[in-house]
């Protein structure tokens, strides 16, 4: 297992001590939050609460990725997220991430002060992004996905969805490494309810030992996600939130090691109290 992921050349040594990743949605139809954060300076305070909270990360997207979400277009991605990507860079050295899809907007958020690319089809869904990845030397998450965000819960369907997403691991490291990118900047997400059923999900969480093996650090992100409600059959958001600190702790010791939540102090405290009792003497 390798828990290295280089960030504009930084180590960051995640075998003892993990990420918490946390979310800042700038966008009116997010499935959370959507809405909340819209205005720049709302999402810039929410973002340094986050950081006050403990947040290794700040993840800013400007274009939501729930189930049947609709695309938008780049300029208005970017009138969303750049004002916050500049503000943040001017008052915190936190790392900060770019959710997005665009390779345009990642190379602006990146001039802007980013240090990471999190795109949500492995950077796979335009082709300029691979360039723009090749061309910095920010981390990436490359993610799993099945369709796009709009037609990924259309049915999804895997012989063995665990034998799948390790092979489009495999792949897009081969892939990404033969135009020059170094594995090291790559963490891996199984991509939890994108193109993938309960029982997708659920394999998915008991295979983090193996997906592990592959030996790039595993972000996971299943934050307030509706195989929660499913399997605690409790539809409301609010009753999500202790779930979501439960499977930190336990998808922690199964072998990731960033986690992409909403709520960031919580989630600090289980992350680190497992990381604890793991690593006394």
């Amino acid at each position: 297992m390798n828990h290295l992921w280089r960030i504009r050349g930084t180590d960051h040594d995640l075998s003892q001590r993990g990420m918490i990743m946390g979310i800042v949605n700038v966008t009116p139809d997010s499935f959370s939050d959507g809405g909340k954060f819209l205005d720049a300076g709302r999402a810039v305070e929410h973002a340094l609460r986050l950081v006050e909270e403990g947040a290794d990360i700040l993840d800013i997207g400007g274009e939501s990725t729930r189930p049947g979400a609709d695309p938008v277009e780049e300029a208005e991605e970017l009138r969303r997220v750049l004002p916050v990507i500049r503000t943040l860079r001017s008052v915190t050295k936190t790392l900060i991430s770019i959710d997005t899809m665009k390779g345009a907007v990642a190379r602006a958020a990146l001039d802007a002060g980013a240090d990471i690319i999190n795109d949500v089809t492995g950077l796979r869904g335009d082709p300029a992004m691979s360039h723009v990845a090749s061309e910095c030397d920010a981390g990436l998450v490359v993610m799993h996905m099945t369709g796009t965000p709009r037609t990924m819960q259309q049915k999804p369907e895997y012989v063995d969805v665990v034998a799948d997403v390790s092979a489009h691991f495999a792949e897009r490291l081969h892939t990404l490494e033969s135009t020059g990118i170094d594995p090291k900047r790559i963490a891996l997400d199984p991509g939890f309810g994108f193109g993938k059923t309960l029982e997708h999900n659920i394999s998915l969480v008991r295979a983090l030992p193996r997906l592990a093996e592959i030996g790039r650090p595993l972000l996971v992100g299943v934050s307030r996600k509706s195989m929660i409600a499913r399997l605690l059959e409790e539809d409301g958001l609010e009753t999500r939130e202790w779930p979501t600190v439960a499977l930190t702790s336990h998808m922690r010791e199964l072998g990731a090691r960033v986690f992409r939540v909403h709520e960031v102090k919580p989630n600090v405290h289980a992350l680190r109290m497992t990381e604890a009792i793991a690593t006394h003497a």
